[in-house]
């Protein structure tokens, strides 16, 4: 089969769910109203930490960092694919696709990271209160949030670098909602089986093991949890708890799914549903998730919004 040489001059052709779907203009819509949701709802959580003082905690910190994730994240994939379906239009460059992945990649990875160190947070808050504010001042905070975007964007670049590098084939044609690296080997005309063994071992240690990590700090704070004397703390922090593993138990079922299952386990038609998933229904659903359960964030907002509202009226 004839090589086409990887250049930036070069494109790929996104196949993506909206192009391979019995009903399009409907999924496009639904689509739509999900981004929309995610910027509302991730802007207003941010906003409303960044805003309020009483917010300003490590476990809200971090939540705020989560949000500006999944806000990055969702903006990478979601409005090119809109416009790309609306002008019947779905090339990428071959520079799109690589800035593409590498940030799709980086925002991933991040909030893997991001989700264990939030596990450990909410540990040391219920299992060792008394040492709360040592174990995660703010400095520790703003370390733990520097080695997710640091790491992340190391692995990101590597993994970029080198598929982008890869001999692809005269059929570009991506079926994927966005560049990703399991569809692109697909693509390559080379033997990949050494670069899917790294994938794999990549996948098992930036998921695996802080999933292990996360499952081993809830299972001490449930362990701390049962034994509460006070109701209302058990529920409170059952709550807390109960928001956070929801949001790890969406994004570690998709990611494993993607980056450690072998590639037999896969077909287009599942890696697109799956790719929705983690790039657009989760990032909608994230804020939601930690915001209407937790009275604190729900009274932030209100006060903020209160407060603009009033900026606003004595401005007219």
């Amino acid at each position: 089969m004839e090589l086409r040489n990887s250049t930036l001059g070069s494109g790929f052709i996104l196949v993506g769910i909206l192009n391979d779907n019995g009903s399009p203009e409907l999924l496009c819509a639904t689509i739509t109203i999900l981004y929309m949701l995610a910027l509302t709802s991730n802007g207003l959580l941010l906003l409303a930490v960044t805003m309020e003082a009483r917010l300003h905690m490590p476990m809200y910190l971090l939540l705020g960092q989560l949000s500006l994730m999944d806000l990055l994240f969702t903006s990478v994939v979601t409005p090119k694919a809109l416009v790309d379906f609306l002008r019947r239009e779905n090339t990428i460059s071959f520079g799109g696709c690589a800035l593409q992945m590498f940030l799709a990649l980086t925002m991933g990875s991040a909030e893997d990271l991001l989700l264990a160190f939030m596990a450990y947070d909410r540990y040391v808050a219920i299992c060792h209160p008394l040492k709360y504010m040592t174990l995660m001042s703010p400095r520790v905070c703003w370390i733990m949030v520097a080695t997710s975007w640091i790491l992340a964007s190391l692995i990101a670049i590597g993994h970029t670098i080198y598929t982008m590098h890869l001999p692809f084939c005269m059929s570009w044609e991506i079926r994927h909602l966005l560049c990703e690296i399991p569809p692109l080997l697909k693509l390559a005309c080379a033997d990949t089986s050494r670069y899917e063994l790294i994938i794999y071992v990549t996948g098992v240690t930036f998921l695996l093991l802080p999933l292990s990590a996360i499952v081993a700090s809830y299972t001490l704070v449930l362990f701390t949890v049962l034994h509460m004397p006070s109701n209302e703390g058990r529920k409170k922090a059952l709550v807390t708890c109960s928001s956070h593993l929801i949001v790890v138990g969406m994004f570690y079922g998709a990611a494993t799914f993607m980056y450690v299952l072998p590639s037999s386990f896969h077909s287009p038609k599942q890696d697109n549903i799956i790719s929705v998933f983690y790039t657009v229904v989760t990032p909608a659903l994230n804020p939601l998730i930690y915001s209407l359960r937790n009275k604190e964030v729900m009274g932030a907002l209100r006060r903020v919004l209160g407060k603009y509202m009033l900026l606003a009226h004595s401005t007219l």
